[in-house]
């Protein structure tokens, strides 16, 4: 029902006539180029419901998966991809409590759905899907907190029991997900490891936080992180590519270490008597199985996280909305770089 609402609820402007907003619309899955912009009517909110002036847009690589229509998730046609975006609460329906006209926010998922509704100028969301935007981080940081930060801090906290003084190393430390995980490590008091795969990227994620940087493209980089842990090894993983690295990290993980994946994009041969060697615990995670209870936790941190913490996103490259195709290329390159956002020019 909340979906129908999304599709007809619509605002008369000033004229009588229905307002319309632009919008990426997706007709048919494939490539990049079925992202097209159109003209859909404006929302109205219900009850328990507001409507987001969106200022920009998150493009996550999850984005580009459903995109596909062969991920888990597959949503009706035709639908407007985009779970992330930040900016300003507009309309506020009845019985909303909380939040008000002219509140700056970010928003984790819609009406339409935990990864649906973003790429575009309004969004209609429940209440419990919009937080608090602190002042001083801009739109286009704004729209790279949902899916990242949520992720980053189940990954750390909920799966990865993470602990002050403890060893973390944190694989692609300069993408979206990455530079929140290190953040978050570094706050937290966790001595953080960070690998990325060009100057750039390993130069930001020594500025996030990370206490020691190495490239994941050079012939033996696990031999300079075993020997940065000091012969002990490292206490956790946040392995974003586990086709590629899930072997290597069990050999770089201490006894009774915890390893969590969040991102993987192929099969891989184990020999299951590395983990049992050492007490291990592997584990992995989706945005999409977290209860309401857990988002409602991490969201909090989150927020005191940007207040008080310096948890912030680091924008690597701003697009106007038009140029979504682009943005889901850009996203899937090796060597990511912080985050891409969608700017409603």
């Amino acid at each position: 029902m909340r979906l129908l609402a999304y599709c007809t609820s619509q605002t008369l402007s000033n004229n009588g006539k229905l307002s319309r907003m632009k919008a990426i619309r997706v007709s048919a899955f494939g490539e990049p180029s079925v992202m097209v912009v159109e003209d859909v009517p404006d929302p109205t909110p219900g009850p328990d419901q507001v409507v987001v002036a969106v200022k920009a847009a998150g493009v996550n690589p999850v984005d580009t998966y459903i995109r596909t229509g062969n991920y888990a998730l597959r949503p009706d046609l035709p639908y407007t991809p985009g779970s992330d975006a930040a900016g300003v609460v507009d309309l506020v329906g009845p019985q909303v409590d909380g939040v008000k006209q002219g509140d700056r926010v970010y928003l984790c998922g819609t009406v339409a759905g935990r990864a649906q509704g973003a790429y575009a100028q309004r969004a209609l969301c429940d209440v419990s899907q919009v937080h608090a935007l602190p002042s001083h981080v801009t739109f286009a940081e704004g729209a790279g907190v949902g899916v990242p930060y949520v992720t980053a801090w189940r990954a750390l906290f909920d799966r990865g029991r993470a602990q002050p003084g403890e060893t973390v190393l944190i694989h692609g430390a300069s993408g979206a997900v990455g530079v929140a995980a290190v953040q978050m490590a570094r706050a937290a008091g966790l001595r953080v490891v960070g690998t990325a795969g060009t100057d750039r990227g390993r130069q930001l994620a020594r500025e996030q936080g990370a206490h020691e940087v190495f490239d994941h493209s050079a012939a033996g980089y696990e031999q300079a992180i075993a020997a940065s842990a000091r012969g002990r090894g490292v206490d956790l993983v946040i392995e974003m590519l586990a086709n590629v690295n899930l072997v290597r990290d069990l050999d770089l993980l201490a006894k009774r270490g915890r390893i969590v994946i969040v991102g993987n994009r192929g099969a891989l041969e184990l020999n299951p008597r590395a983990i049992m060697g050492k007490d291990a615990t592997v584990s992995g995670l989706t945005m999409w199985n977290a209860t309401a209870a857990e988002l409602a936790t991490a969201h909090a941190a989150i927020v005191a996280g940007m207040e008080r913490s310096g948890y912030r996103p680091q924008v690597g490259k701003e697009l106007p909305l038009s140029e979504a195709p682009r943005a889901h290329e850009e996203v899937m390159k090796p060597g990511a770089f912080g985050k891409i956002a969608l700017v409603m020019y």
